[in-house]
């Protein structure tokens, strides 16, 4: 079991982690590694959405169940959009093609136009975290 301060360094430590796994990313499309850009883009939303189960005492062991857990506490209810969520949902299977597909091509045409989207993803999920502390 975690103490207040122990999570919240948790917590701020998996958003560092996002921030940079995006920033990751954006170098990766800027050398137009597809396959990887659709990985780091992924991962960069799992980490904050971790953090934000986190710092609402949430946790799950699977990629799944992170994405389960988000969908019940924060889609659901209505705090996140839909649209958002199913984008999360979205990403992660593209991370999956991009991973595991070998008969799947990702082109340009995949990932530019995720770039705001995953901006916009990582923006509100931060805002929840940052939200009340």
């Amino acid at each position: 079991m975690l103490t207040d301060e122990e999570r919240k360094a948790l917590v701020l430590n998996k958003v560092r982690r996002s921030r940079e796994t995006w920033t990751e990313a954006k170098g990766i499309i800027e050398s137009k590694y597809w396959y990887a850009a659709a990985n780091r883009m992924y991962y960069a939303c799992y980490y904050i959405v971790s953090a934000l189960l986190l710092k609402n005492g949430l946790s799950a062991h699977t990629h799944g169940g992170i994405i389960g857990l988000f969908g019940l506490h924060f889609v659901k209810t209505g705090i996140i959009s839909h649209e958002m969520g199913k984008f999360y949902s979205e990403l992660y299977e593209l991370r999956q093609t991009g991973d595991y597909d070998d008969w799947k091509e990702l082109t340009e045409s995949d990932i530019l136009p995720l770039i705001p989207k995953v901006e916009q993803f990582l923006g509100i999920v931060e805002n929840l975290i940052i939200a009340d502390d």
